[in-house]
């Protein structure tokens, strides 16, 4: 009897609670259904709302977790991924798909160690696991091993011979590598298989542009439209087409149809300044490019863009340049603050280029003081006093220095260390239009502009005044050649939303032939600045070493290079009559007969921007004179360094956004 009370008892609290509970339960379901229906559409902002909510009524739904886990990582908020799959993990253990959304997240955050740990555990139990594959082969590409990741994938596309994604996977690495008819034979599949897919025309047409066959390209994106209308990564690869086709009334208008869409949308506001660049409106562009750095002042395209209009049509005096000089000197001070001296240094250089008149400069020349740079420090406060900056600190100053430096090697040589210095190896900077970043239309040029500027302050190579947007290899080839350059680069660049890698390809100015290929992988704030300077500190070091004779008396002589150029006491150079060396016919180096070595130096005193040594004749007679050419005795080769390969960050932002 005390049974039957018991449960008679339960049953009236159960039929009490159940109402409420299960009004609870509809609702956190209902919610968690809309949000999936908000993910089906690609709305990942309401989707994360209503996921949200869902989990405000139950905390425990494991299902939203998961899903609000991949909106995140739609958003590319990986972090914030991270967490939610955790969590998602901890309330549906053994969920393998859950694993594998963490070891793609670990991989968009480059943990990829842990990344790998994470797959390999999937692997181990499900060898065959289609998305651990995909993740295997995400990793291999991160890691900058794409020829694994097409294997994976060839395998996998043989178990799996319809499925879209690997087919436009696959399609899109070996693109990456340069094989365009195996990788357009596996997107014609993936169309075939698939005809109203909008995104298998998306991606065809990011092939075709990559390839460079503009018409195929333009007719995918169009078709990708035609089956989503409004699709915008669509409608931003159809403008960068129309603007690289030349059609740059097109690329404008396609610009503001995304804006109207989306004023947030910054590659528009780029594309849309940088067409009217080209239409020569450039009052126009300036307007434009202005709005769109006051909208993302991190853009470094903009800003760049924006700033070498500035600097070439608009006069000196112009407030504008002014205040956009500005920027850069307070991030000049604030790297100052942080001791990061060549940041700083690169952000006054840039402010003084907008604005040389700035009493900045005075800030600038005290950081080449501190540097232990007097000469250089004297010189910038010379240049005040001629701008008119003087004040009784400033002249004190010069008047100081100008003392102090008395005794130094080039005063006591008599030589004005500005008018001596000559960069020796002239070197042409261009971009191919061909190569064209899917973020920022003509990012090359760009880059090109800014490894031409990190050039002006390096003393032994001179940026050309040339043209850098060139139409093909063998345009810029021809340019360099007639205008006497020693070598010249090609630079090209890939991008993400976070990451980029800037190539330079490097070639004989006499000949044309390969030299050597510098890259630089940069992620974070200021990438672009980053990799401009990795690729000039490659090819500072590989440039061998030159110098100019300027003096010489009773067996010493003095050159035109000093500390700044890594000159040191006791350093032994080859005495080359002048005219006799030229670059090698390929790679990087000099070529000279050694009958043309009339000496050799040892260096004994060094100043900042020059040095004397010893001289000792070869041969009976001595053949010495000024404007001989100082090279390095050839050193011991260094024992060949293995680099790891950079990852494709277009390649890899594809492959994230192809679910």
């Amino acid at each position: 009897m005390k049974t039957f009370y018991t449960a008679l008892l339960l049953c009236v609290f159960s039929l009490l609670a159940s109402p409420v509970q299960t009004q609870t339960y509809v609702s956190a379901s209902s919610y968690y259904e809309q949000g999936r229906v908000f993910m089906s559409q690609e709305d990942w902002y309401s989707a994360v709302e209503s996921l949200l909510e869902c989990l405000r009524l139950n905390s425990t739904h494991a299902e939203a977790t998961a899903a609000l886990a991949e909106c995140y990582y739609e958003l590319s908020e990986f972090d914030e991924a991270l967490n939610w799959v955790q969590k998602a993990r901890s309330l549906s253990r053994g969920n393998l798909a859950l694993t594998n959304l963490e070891a793609i997240t670990l991989i968009a955050l480059g943990q990829l160690d842990r990344a790998s740990s994470v797959i390999n555990d999937v692997l181990a139990r499900e060898p065959y696991n289609r998305e651990a594959l995909f993740a295997a082969s995400e990793l291999d590409i991160a890691q900058g091993h794409a020829g694994n990741a097409v294997t994976r994938y060839q395998d996998a596309v043989r178990r799996y011979p319809d499925d879209r994604r690997l087919l436009v996977s696959l399609a899109l690495v070996l693109g990456s590598l340069g094989e365009t008819t195996s990788a357009r034979a596996y997107i014609e599949r993936a169309m075939v298989q698939h005809p109203t897919d909008y995104r298998v025309y998306y991606y065809a047409a990011y092939l075709e542009s990559r390839a460079g066959s503009l018409s195929s390209a333009t007719r995918y994106a169009e078709s990708a439209l035609h089956y989503q209308p409004g699709y915008a990564p669509a409608r931003s690869l159809l403008a960068s087409l129309r603007y690289r086709a030349g059609q740059f009334e097109d690329a404008s208008r396609l610009a503001d149809e995304a804006i109207a869409a989306n004023r947030q949308d910054i590659g528009a506001w780029y594309l849309k300044g940088i067409s009217y660049v080209r239409l020569g409106r450039n009052a126009d562009a300036i307007t434009i490019l202005s709005t769109a750095a006051l909208i993302d002042p991190n853009d470094e395209f903009i800003r760049a863009t924006l700033e070498e209009l500035l600097i070439s049509h608009t006069s000196l005096e112009d407030p504008r340049r002014a205040g956009w000089a500005t920027w850069h000197f307070n991030r000049a001070r604030d790297f100052k603050n942080r001791n990061f001296i060549e940041q700083s240094l690169f952000e006054y250089r840039r402010g003084l280029r907008l604005n040389p008149y700035a009493a900045d400069r005075r800030e600038y020349a005290d950081l080449l003081r501190v540097q232990g740079y007097p000469a250089r420090y004297l010189e910038e406060l010379r240049f005040m006093q001629g701008l008119g900056l003087g004040d009784r600190s400033l002249n004190d100053a010069v008047e100081a220095y100008d003392n102090l430096l008395e005794g130094a090697l080039y005063r006591r040589w008599n030589v004005d260390p500005v008018d001596v210095s000559e960069p020796h190896w002239k070197l042409g900077v261009f971009s191919v239009v061909s190569q064209s970043s899917f973020y920022h239309v003509d990012a090359g040029v760009t880059a090109s502009s800014y490894i031409k500027d990190i050039l002006s302050h390096e003393r032994n190579i001179r940026p050309m005044e040339l043209e850098p947007r060139e139409a093909s290899y063998s345009q810029a080839f021809r340019h360099a050649r007639e205008s006497g350059a020693d070598y010249f680069i090609i630079i090209s660049v890939t991008e993400n939303e976070r990451d980029l890698a800037v190539t330079g390809e490097l070639f004989v100015g006499r000949t044309g032939a390969s030299a050597a290929t510098f890259t630089a992988y940069r992620t974070g704030s200021d990438r672009l600045r980053n990799a401009a300077r990795g690729i000039v500190d490659q090819l500072v070091a590989a440039m061998p070493f030159r110098a100019k004779l300027l003096q010489y008396r009773a067996g010493i002589g003095l050159i035109d290079k000093g500390r700044l150029d890594g000159v040191k006491v006791g350093a032994v150079y080859d005495v080359v009559k002048k005219g006799a060396l030229s670059s090698s016919s390929e790679g990087v180096g000099l070529s000279y007969a050694q009958e043309e070595v009339v000496g050799t130096m040892i260096i004994n005193a060094v100043d900042e921007e020059v040095s004397s040594g010893t001289i000792t004749r070869k041969g009976f007679f001595d053949r010495i004179s000024v404007g001989d050419e100082l090279v390095l005795q050839a050193p011991e080769p260094d024992a060949p360094t293995v680099t790891t390969p950079a990852a494709d960050p277009e390649l890899r932002a594809l492959l994230r956004t192809l679910r």
